[in-house]
């Protein structure tokens, strides 16, 4: 062998030596200490169908696909002339209703004093009977007038009690009317995104037809599976962090909010054999809504990536899963536990 050569076979083994042990190396800083799982999944957000209550018209749906919509925005309006035509009927009958029920109460205030009356005239009439000034028949005539008046007064009390039926029947269908009004203007229930514009305007969209779909995103998670001798030690609320496959370098720091409560096969995102064979729980680990809501404009779902959840309270996180967002969040409160 030539000089030459020897020199090239030493310069490549040396080049083969650090690369192995450059790669021992990161394979030893990325180890997973005991104490610790994780799993592979992706982000998810839990997704909104914003529809509509009855058949109507859509007339504007001024969001795109990917907008950020604040609670509260309009997602579409719908067409309710006929509603509010109805609405206006409604609110007519509602003041005859009214008015009705004020002639039923002066009618009610006449036959009091009509039935006081006949109470008076007979009482008067039993004591000139008594005295012999008057016939037994004056006595039968004002006693049927006194029972007259009381049946008068008793159908006035009725035809009133009836008018403030009217009147709550009434008021009912204005409620009503009012909230299918009001329902015709579809609004984002929590800031989200757009995901999916499902509707154009001049579409006739039955019950319950979709206009929208938004992504809620005050709940961002991330979905992944464990075998159950590891999601038997796991704990609703332990800590957690999510690298993604998109920034590999940033660790997120996440909290168990869900546990199946029974083991399935695991899924096809998983791709080691030994893993498919076992029986395995579904874990979710959600993203703290304040650190979500700071970076609001890159938060997307579907990123996939590893998740990485504390078995042990007293093991310590290694650095390679401590960042920025780790030391500032705090993870195991994760504005409530959401499934």
């Amino acid at each position: 062998m030539s000089i030459k050569r020897l020199f090239i076979a030493v310069a490549l083994l040396a080049i083969l030596g650090a690369g192995a042990a450059y790669g021992w190396r990161a394979m030893q800083g990325n180890r997973l200490p005991a104490g610790f799982a994780s799993g592979n999944g992706r982000i998810e957000a839990n997704e909104i169908d914003v529809a509509t209550k009855y058949a109507a018209r859509v007339l504007t749906i001024p969001v795109q696909e990917g907008d950020l919509v604040e609670a509260g925005a309009v997602i579409a309006t719908l067409d309710t002339r006929d509603l509010e035509a109805q609405l206006r009927s409604a609110e007519a009958q509602l003041r005859q209703s009214r008015r009705a029920r004020e002639e039923a109460t002066a009618l009610v205030a006449q036959r009091v004093s009509e039935a006081d009356f006949a109470a008076k005239e007979m009482e008067r009439a039993l004591i000139l009977f008594g005295k012999g000034h008057v016939a037994e028949q004056r006595v039968d005539q004002a006693r049927n007038s006194r029972r007259t008046a009381d049946a008068a007064l008793e159908a006035a009390k009725s035809h009133l009690a009836s008018a403030d039926e009217a009147i709550a029947a009434a008021a009912g269908d204005v409620d009503r009317l009012a909230d299918l009004v009001a329902d015709g203007v579809l609004k984002a229930p929590r800031k989200s995104r757009v995901l999916y514009r499902l509707s154009e305007p001049g579409e006739v969209l039955a019950a319950g037809g979709k206009a929208a779909t938004l992504l809620d995103l005050s709940n961002v998670y991330m979905t992944f599976f464990l075998p159950t001798d590891t999601a038997g030690n796991l704990a609703l609320g332990a800590e957690a962090r999510i690298l993604l496959d998109a920034v590999p370098d940033t660790a997120i720091p996440a909290a168990v909010t869900f546990v199946a409560p029974r083991a399935q096969f695991t899924p096809k995102q998983v791709e080691t054999k030994s893993e498919r064979d076992r029986m395995m729980f579904r874990v979710k680990a959600r993203v703290p809504e304040a650190l979500v809501t700071r970076y609001i404009e890159r938060v997307k779902t579907g990123l996939t990536g590893m998740a990485y959840v504390k078995l042990d309270d007293k093991a310590v996180w290694p650095d390679w899963l401590e960042s920025k967002l780790t030391r500032e969040e705090s993870p195991s409160s994760p504005q409530g536990p959401r499934s």
